[in-house]
């Protein structure tokens, strides 16, 4: 699709352009890019924001969310980013996280609000055995 400029919709039918177009191609590491498709490709890596960047984000994106929790979310998420883990984070975890504990009501990211809403935050079930051992230390900031 992409050497023919075009893409087939079933619905819609054949869309083709009328000059080359500029792709990008992103990956979130699951599955390996192949070498010829990489060999075609310009590389660039995007880290996650910075803890003030981030919570920026989540705010934008949940602006009824209590600055206080999203500020502890955030950093809980920093966190969980330095272990070694199979699936860190992304900044749409952080912003779920933040979404989940709002609609249940919490105002604080206590150990006992992370374990019930860990889920919106871990998506592997070593990550999960892994942070569920280390709660209390995520939560308090420790």
């Amino acid at each position: 699709m992409l050497s023919d400029f075009q893409v087939s919709v079933p619905e819609i039918g054949t869309i083709s352009a009328a000059t080359a177009p500029v792709v990008v191609l992103t990956s979130n590491r699951t599955r390996e890019l192949h070498d010829a498709l990489r060999r075609r490709c310009m590389y660039h890596w995007i880290g996650y924001p910075g803890p003030e960047r981030e919570l920026e984000i989540v705010l934008t994106r949940e602006p009824s969310a209590a600055a206080a929790l999203a500020r502890k979310v955030v950093a809980a998420v920093h966190r969980l980013r330095e272990l070694d883990l199979a699936k860190p984070p992304g900044v749409a975890e952080t912003i779920d996280w933040v979404a989940t504990l709002g609609f249940l009501g919490e105002t604080d990211l206590s150990a006992g609000a992370a374990a019930d809403t860990i889920g919106a935050v871990i998506k592997d079930k070593d990550d999960l055995d892994l942070v569920l051992d280390q709660l209390e230390e995520l939560t308090s900031g420790g």
